[in-house]
């Protein structure tokens, strides 16, 4: 089922670093070398618990043979076949090639989609999901850049969260949240659909992507916003935008040297996006995987509020705790989008 030599060679690579790093590495090389080794250190575990069920289960049929051990053998025999195709699975689990963004700090955009003001109040609700959500795990949450309407809903925002495995949680959460409910200022009680979009880009790094000083375009304009916002400053707000693609970012905070290493962060994890999104085409142009292609324009989840219901249309999930959903309790969301992308991949492996 598994190669022995493809198990040995990841066994003596993390053998290897292992050693590395007990006797003491250049600070240059410690960083790439430590994530390696965390990377490798649950699979290694995974391989161990295997090989050694594998080898419980030929000692288990040899003692068999012996009329005095047969039925202890056998009663093993009949636990380790009944354990076997648990630890392949996690083994197989284990050894899907690893997403290189999943580690990394994202980025999530919320705008309001169709439905005025009603859908900039579910945005603004999506992004304290979010918040909420971040800050249950224990990650760093900062706002990048916020504008909201004279009512409280969010024009746009763009919210950068840090910590453990932050990409690989939320990257599937891209694409066209639609809300179905009353809204606060509808006063015939009718439910309204409404929609926003969600963009989960993970941060790039400078060595990542790299943008020549003729390639942008960088434009001042007054910063505005609710209630005064920004009134009476000086134009304080920048837009730039990359030539070759067309991709427009803006930030309207107060100070503009903060507004252009804002803007340019953002912007350098739109290009290294799409470079991500160009090479899973070229990998899998045929096949779309099970979770969707992240387009930003395809419908993934609809938050039915009157039925208290969450239907997610990729994975066909449907969940009737949407109250506790929207105050951050999404694992069971993420958990079955995890599963259902590792499936498709483990699928396209083994075809």
């Amino acid at each position: 089922m598994f190669a022995d030599e493809t198990l040995d060679q990841i066994n003596r690579r993390f053998q290897f670093l292992e050693a590395r790093l007990m006797e003491g590495v250049a600070p240059t090389e410690i960083a790439a070398l430590t994530r390696e080794y965390a990377e490798l250190k649950p699979v290694v575990a995974q391989i161990a618990a295997y090989q050694q069920a594998n080898k419980a289960l030929a000692e288990a049929e040899v003692m068999r043979a012996d009329p005095e051990m047969r039925a202890l053998a056998e009663e093993e025999l009949a636990q380790l076949e009944e354990e076997l195709p648990r630890l392949a699975q996690n083994l197989r689990l284990a050894l899907l090639p690893k997403d290189a963004a999943d580690a990394r700090p994202a980025l999530i955009e919320l705008r309001p989609g169709t439905g005025g003001e009603e859908a900039s109040l579910f945005a603004g609700d999506l992004l304290r999901m979010y918040q909420r959500y971040a800050e249950n795990r224990g990650w760093q949450v900062q706002m990048v850049s916020q504008s909201e309407t004279e009512l409280g809903g969010l024009r746009e925002a763009v919210m950068r969260i840090a910590g453990e495995g932050v990409f690989a949680r939320l990257k599937f959460e891209s694409g066209v949240h639609r809300v179905q409910r009353v809204p606060v200022t509808e006063s015939g009680g009718r439910i309204h659909t409404s929609a926003a979009t969600v963009a989960v880009l993970p941060e790039a790094e400078e060595v990542d992507i790299d943008i020549p000083a003729q390639d942008i375009r960088i434009d001042t304009m007054r910063a505005s916003g609710a209630g005064g916002q920004h009134v009476n400053t000086t134009d304080s707000a920048v837009r730039i935008t990359h030539i070759p693609t067309g991709v427009v970012v803006t930030s309207s905070e107060k100070s503009q040297h903060q507004n252009r290493a804002i803007a340019m962060q953002v912007l350098r994890a739109k290009l290294y996006d799409m470079e991500r999104q160009r090479a899973a085409t070229d990998r899998a142009d045929t096949r779309k995987a099970q979770v969707g292609s992240g387009d930003r324009s395809e419908r993934i989840r609809t938050y039915n509020f009157p039925q208290g219901r969450l239907t997610d249309h990729r994975i066909n999930l449907t969940l009737y705790k949407l109250d506790a959903v929207m105050q951050g309790d999404l694992d069971e969301v993420f958990d079955a989008l995890t599963a259902a992308d590792q499936a498709a991949r483990l699928a396209e492996m083994e075809a």
